[in-house]
């Protein structure tokens, strides 16, 4: 389990953010570093550990002497003393406090200082006291916008982002597997079907001796509460605060325990309700007619005996689904699958900030398998992101030419996500943008333009002959801020009668397009194009959550341009 792992990349984090508040220097930046270094370790630092003591932690890229000594008093202690005196000092909960939009660590700061405001609870209720808009800096408008936010997040509370917890959970449901009890395991409930958010986890275990595997479950570490466990049965909380429930079944029941718990409720509804207009009754046992099994090992043996094909995980949510499948033409979409994906057209480099070089960023992307990588680094306008003039992109392409002059069979395009400016232009030059494979814009600043404003804002730089993509076209950030206004109606009838494409954003805390709308687009003929925005490496994994919303989305392999074949590809952008 690499929990430990997660757990100290969040406690370095924060640790960042407190000396950030003194105004230290340097020190927050390694406290960064090492938290980045632990959050995309593929190793255990508490095998590590037990291995090679302290000079093994030390081994870890972007860990010095002071931080390794701070791991070890954490794998030792449970806990880390410079890290108790830091919170003494501003008890504040920052995780609470830094998820409210426009909320940065000097701001915490401030009003705890002023205030006294430790909590989300506290914010809110100074907010509607009308207390925040007398401070210097503050006024009513950001006490406003405030209340906003926090009214948005606590219509998420409870609930953790699919990209966060997913790899946790796999890990648990791997560790359960190598167990010599257990024949299979799979994930259930709104994990296996990769909502955007998920309550609790749901883990289905086949054994024919359960009980040593509820004991192993049991005893994971990371557990802070056992809230009951029987024979074929457990339900445990991990100290990041998710409720995960095992349930062991005989290999007979395996496909009717999987349809059962899988869900949705609306789905799972309706397919009881055909059950019965046949005879039958449907349960997490089987499916039977009267005492008779007629089906229960397999999801297709069940679905196939009421009358349906297999219908993917994704798709069960009682939006049509079932509909789809009893129609012979169209029926229901043959979904877009991950070993589809060929390459990522929406990728940062170190010219902007990135954490790697344009070769390391093509390496990782061959090491996956792609036939191409897009290079879409930021513009001028984002002077934090240090994005490039047009100076800086005509360097850029020369260095991407060189390193083209060396590969075969894969090639880097180089593109921009360039800024869509208030008035809609682009933030760089028309001639500029000409000489690049390929443009992404994307709107990154004054995100509380009224509805009409935003609209013809997008509609504008879709109007623009270089543009090929819109990137993140809806500006969401899950859990921390809602969609911008607009009139997305209008919006696709343009995409669609421009021919621009419409990013599906894989990083966690985007995956926008949201299904619903990516369902949208396509019943219009609009392209999309799946892209992780990585600023590092490591990041181009999130490409698994931009597939999973599309197929969440009924999105197919022709929906999406980085599906296509290299050539094909060109074709579309017009490069060749």
């Amino acid at each position: 389990m690499m929990m430990k792992n997660q757990e100290l990349a969040k406690i370095f984090s924060s640790m960042a953010i407190f000396l950030k508040m003194d105004s230290i220097a340097f020190r927050p930046q390694a406290y960064e570093k090492a938290a980045f270094a632990l959050e995309t370790l593929n190793q255990d630092v508490e095998e590590i550990y037990q291995k090679k003591g302290i000079h093994g932690l030390k081994e870890i890229p972007g860990v010095g002497s002071t931080i390794a000594e701070r791991i070890e008093e954490y794998l030792r202690t449970d806990k880390i003393k410079y890290y108790q005196e830091l919170k003494e000092k501003m008890p504040v909960n920052l995780e609470e406090l830094l998820a409210v939009e426009g909320i940065g660590p000097k701001t915490v700061k401030e009003l705890y200082r002023r205030l006294k405001i430790k909590n989300l609870g506290e914010l809110e209720k100074a907010a509607r006291g009308g207390k925040i808009r007398s401070l210097a800096n503050f006024g009513e408008k950001t006490e406003k916008n405030i209340l906003q936010s926090i009214e948005f997040l606590k219509r998420g509370r409870g609930r953790f982002l699919l990209g966060e917890i997913l790899p946790e959970i796999e890990e648990i449901a791997l560790k359960l597997k190598e167990l010599k009890e257990v024949e299979r395991v799979s994930l259930a409930g709104s994990l296996r079907r990769r909502q955007e958010t998920i309550g609790d986890a749901d883990i289905l275990v086949v054994s024919q001796k359960p009980q040593p595997v509820v004991n192993f479950f049991v005893t994971l570490p990371g557990i802070v509460k056992i809230w009951g466990q029987g024979q074929t049965k457990a339900s445990i909380r991990l100290r990041r605060g998710i409720d995960i429930d095992l349930r062991i079944v005989p290999k007979k029941s395996y496909g009717a325990a999987l349809q059962y718990f899988t869900g949705s409720k609306e789905h799972n509804i309706m397919i009881r309700k055909m059950a019965m207009e046949k005879g039958l009754k449907l349960n997490e046992y089987g499916l039977f007619k009267g005492p008779k099994t007629m089906a229960s090992e397999s999801e297709e043996d069940i679905y196939r005996a009421i009358g349906l094909p297999l219908i993917e995980p994704e798709l069960r949510e009682g939006q049509g689904e079932i509909e789809a499948a009893l129609r012979k033409l169209p029926g229901l979409p043959k979904l877009i699958e991950y070993k589809n994906i060929r390459g990522d057209l929406h990728c940062h480099s170190s010219w902007d900030g990135g954490r790697n070089t344009i070769l390391e960023m093509a390496q990782a992307a061959q090491q996956r398998g792609y036939q191409y990588l897009g290079i879409a680094d930021h513009t001028k306008f984002l002077r934090i992101e240090r994005g490039l003039d047009e100076r800086q992109l005509l360097r850029q392409r020369k260095e991407i030419e060189k390193l083209n002059a060396k590969f075969h069979k894969f090639r880097i395009l180089q593109g921009c996500e360039a800024n869509i400016l208030n008035d809609g232009s682009i933030d760089i030059k028309d001639e500029a943008l000409a000489e690049l494979d390929f443009v992404i814009a994307g709107v990154h600043s004054n995100l509380k333009m009224t509805k009409e404003q935003m609209t013809r804002r997008l509609i504008r730089a879709m109007r623009n002959p270089h543009v090929d993509i819109i990137s993140h076209p809806t500006g969401r950030l899950l859990q921390r801020r809602d969609e911008y206004q607009i009139d997305l109606d209008a919006v696709l009838k343009v995409a669609q009668e421009t021919k621009t494409v419409l990013e599906i954003n894989s990083f966690p805390e985007r995956l926008d397009l949201k299904d619903v709308n990516i369902r949208r687009a396509k019943s219009l003929g609009i392209k999309m194009v799946i892209n992780t925005d990585s600023h590092m490496k490591e990041q181009m994994r999130f490409i698994e959550l931009g597939v999973a919303q599309a197929r969440r989305g009924w999105a197919e392999k022709s929906d999406i341009i980085n599906c296509w074949p290299l050539a094909k590809l060109l074709t579309f952008l017009k490069v060749i």
